[in-house]
């Protein structure tokens, strides 16, 4: 699995309602191997296999799959049994369409609407005029079905609009990559995702058997599920990862994709990245991962993340989270 890490805002969303009905987020946390200290850090990061963890004993602690931020509960199990009513469709429209119209049968606001205009179709969160409901559910809700219609048909969706009628509650780049770089528009009437008709008469490629191993860890295979093997960041990111000790220069890996290095530079930028980025994202993602493994030393950590001395990669781990890798250990 690709060594991969998320901001801390999602895991303090997940948990924003736990307490209400007394739970005890310092518990959950502990349980799940992320420091508490983590979410007083407004830059912090954690593994996205620790995310995950989170966000389903989450869910099962507080026996809703909506977190407490809908007007009804969402019994444990409705996910599974909404994947078990969409997998026989034959095309990503009529998958979609069943999809919205499963969670509207709970009569809970937000629930999603499928609408078709022309050439566009329109996936519309739509909330109680009462109680407009936290950013992070619309964008749960918007990921969530975004990322199960990518997985239905094997290619990350492109979207032909994200828009989100309120400004934004996490960071640009946490937007760019919940959505995949597809472009993110805030302040606007409707909250929805936007995409060509065209779209909608792919073939769902998956089955009872696929969806059985989708189903062990949903989550956490919406989060890490990667389809755009031949994008240029990707393509990056593969030769990077096994040289960690000894990494290549730009020119060196631009050699490697027959490319010249301005080229490969302009192509990182319109995918909304850049070389060096992508080395400290590299470095500080595996890191986490190792981090959360028990038996490793902090030197040998530094080493596999690619640091020559362990002092630099201590600084540059608190400069990625907020603390040094001793004190996020201690508190896994």
């Amino acid at each position: 699995m690709r060594n991969l890490s998320i901001s801390v805002y999602f895991a303090r969303a997940v948990l924003r309602n736990a307490v209400a009905i007394g739970l005890d987020p310092m518990q959950l946390l502990r349980r799940n191997r992320i420091s508490p200290r983590l979410l007083r850090e407004a830059d912090a990061r954690i593994s996205i296999e620790r995310f995950a963890d989170l966000q389903v004993s989450t869910m099962l602690a507080m026996g809703d799959e909506s977190l407490g931020y809908a007007t009804r509960r969402a019994p444990i199990g409705s996910w599974s049994m909404m994947c078990h009513a969409v997998i026989g469709s034959e095309t990503l429209g009529q998958a979609l369409h069943r999809y919205c119209r499963f969670y509207q049968l709970f009569e809970s606001f937000p629930y999603l609407v499928f609408q078709e205009e022309g050439e566009l179709v329109r996936i519309r969160v739509e909330q109680d005029s009462r109680r407009p409901c936290d950013p992070y559910m619309v964008e749960l809700l918007l990921f969530n079905l975004h990322r199960f219609g990518s997985w239905l048909v094997q290619e990350h969706l492109p979207i032909q609009a994200v828009n989100l009628a309120y400004e934004p509650a996490a960071t640009a780049d946490d937007y760019r990559h919940m959505f995949l770089a597809n472009p993110v528009h805030f302040g606007t009437e409707h909250c929805e995702l936007v995409f060509a008709a065209s779209q909608m008469d792919k073939r769902v490629v998956q089955n009872e058997q696929s969806l059985r191993h989708f189903l062990r860890h949903p989550v956490l295979m919406m989060l890490t599920q990667n389809f755009a093997r031949n994008s240029w960041t990707t393509q990056v990111r593969d030769i990077l990862r096994p040289r960690l000790q000894d990494l290549p220069e730009l020119a060196d890996v631009a050699a490697r994709l027959d490319l010249h290095p301005q080229t490969l530079r302009r192509r990182l930028a319109a995918e909304g990245t850049t070389f060096k980025d992508i080395k400290n994202q590299l470095r500080r993602d595996t890191a986490l991962h190792f981090l959360g493994k028990q038996g490793l030393s902090i030197e040998e950590i530094a080493h596999r993340a690619g640091f020559s001395e362990s002092s630099a990669f201590i600084r540059a781990f608190k400069g990625w989270t907020g603390v040094t890798p001793y004190s996020y250990r201690k508190g896994i």
